[in-house]
């Protein structure tokens, strides 16, 4: 039976809310951590907006091969080909730990890179401090977000909005225990915030493979898990590193403008770090939705319903847009609301940070509608397993567009943290267009849903 536009809405909102919710709550461990150490010291913030901005990077590349899983397990769902769903991704558990092995050295000796990105030595050493610990975190985190991406595509959404929901409240729990020195704990400032990182990691981990084992019995992911299977490894690398490539471009275009903003100076890359905190939370909305779009484009192409996914497709990004619009009346209206939770008023550098921060939000409700179509457009696309191109398309945008007219308007046109902000949006706005010409034009081909064939695991 056909579905309509109300029923698209209702799948996206069944399956897209938990989604959201997960990752709302993902992202209210960082902001926790931000906002403790705002109120805790404002040089331990500008070195841990820093120091998470690395991690983010290598996390974001990394979870390419978990975002792989996705679309891979969706369209074998909806092939009816179990056996493939669960071959895909015990090896995308792989990838995910073959990748933390081969990143763990720029965390370990990270105060040499932030060094060399142009920071000052004292936030240099703070950051590297954070990264000694947070940095073993890359292991649970990436398998984590696999068996999430293997969870969200057999549609049990709810269950990843509750262990992580479980692990925001241990964050603040230890955060509040480690950083301030409470309930007889010693006093670590930034160094307990890795710790809790780490922590809830670990505990985020334990609880997603004790739900996958008893929520998926007949996927037995983990029986000879220790048994190589390079076929679906070679399905899930060649899906995975585009996206991987494609996300690193678009954190690296932010991750830039957070080095450009640690020119400025201490109290604007702590303004920029809180700013950032705001719209992303904005964004975890978007993203939700857009994992929604992977899972039932996959479903979709599995089943070979192409008028399905076009009119998924074109519902899920007339809610997006909603969603976007209330955004940039909230950044317009409030931003200082916004903005001052963050921040202890008792600081006297508190004044100084709120007023750059009022700008970038201004600057920020500029590219909401933006970044909310261009993030769609992606999750359609990896619905559909076309991931090379978009990755062209996000490289040219972000760093031939993005980074350098960041760089220009900045400090070329002395606009500061603003005109940074200006680079962004305008890097957003290519992206976006092109992407949604791309899934306007795409046409399916046969070898793009077919699942591996044989069981060798």
């Amino acid at each position: 039976m056909t579905e309509t536009t109300r029923d698209h809405i209702k799948a996206y909102l069944v399956l897209g809310l938990p989604l959201v919710g997960s990752h709302v709550a993902q992202m209210s461990i960082n902001l926790i951590d931000t906002l403790m150490l705002g109120w805790y010291d404002v040089d331990a913030l500008a070195a841990q907006v820093l120091a998470s901005t690395l991690f983010f990077v290598f996390f974001i590349f990394g979870s390419g091969f978990a975002w792989a899983v996705m679309p891979k397990v969706a369209a074998a769902e909806g092939a009816g080909d179990e056996r493939g769903a669960r071959r895909v991704t015990r090896m995308g558990l792989w990838a995910s730990i073959m990748f933390g092995v081969a990143v763990m050295p720029f965390f370990i000796w990270s105060e040499p890179v932030l060094l060399a990105l142009g920071q000052t030595p004292a936030l240099a050493a703070l950051g590297a401090e954070y990264l000694m610990v947070a940095g073993w975190g890359i292991f649970p985190a990436l398998m984590v977000m696999t068996l999430k991406s293997f969870l969200a595509a057999l549609e049990k959404t709810q269950a990843v909005l509750w262990i992580t929901v479980a692990a925001v409240f241990a964050n603040a729990l230890v955060n509040y225990a480690l950083i301030f020195g409470n309930w007889g704990a010693p006093e670590l400032g930034i160094l307990g915030a890795a710790w809790a990182s780490l922590v809830v990691q670990l505990l985020s981990f334990a609880l997603i493979v004790v739900y996958a084992q008893r929520a998926t019995p007949e996927h037995q992911l983990f029986v000879r898990f220790w048994r190589a299977d390079w076929e679906a490894f070679g399905e899930v690398f060649r899906l995975g590193w585009p996206i991987g490539i494609t996300a690193l471009a678009e954190v690296g275009l932010f991750a830039a403008s957070s080095v450009m903003m640690g020119w400025l100076g201490t109290i604007p890359l702590a303004a920029h770090g809180i700013a950032m905190q705001v719209i992303s939370l904005a964004f975890m909305v978007h993203l939700g939705l857009s994992n929604a779009a992977t899972v039932r484009a996959g479903r979709a192409l599995g089943r070979g319903d192409m008028a399905g996914l076009r009119h998924g497709g074109f519902t899920v990004f007339g809610m997006s847009l909603a969603v976007a619009v209330l955004a940039v009346v909230t950044f317009l209206l409030v931003p200082e609301l916004l903005l001052g939770a963050f921040l202890d008023p008792r600081d006297p550098d508190a004044p100084a940070v709120l007023a750059i921060g009022v700008g970038l939000m201004a600057a920020a409700a500029l590219f909401q509608l933006v970044d909310a179509a261009q993030v769609m457009a992606l999750g359609l696309l990896r619905g559909v397993q076309d991931t090379r191109l978009p990755m062209v398309i996000a490289a040219v945008a972000y760093w031939l567009i993005g980074v350098p007219a960041s760089y220009v308007l900045g400090f070329v046109f002395e606009l500061g943290g603003v005109g940074i902000w200006l680079g962004l949006a305008l890097g957003l706005a290519v992206a976006a267009v092109l992407l949604i010409w791309r899934f306007l034009v795409w046409r399916p081909a046969v070898a793009a849903a077919a699942p591996v064939q044989s069981d060798s695991a």
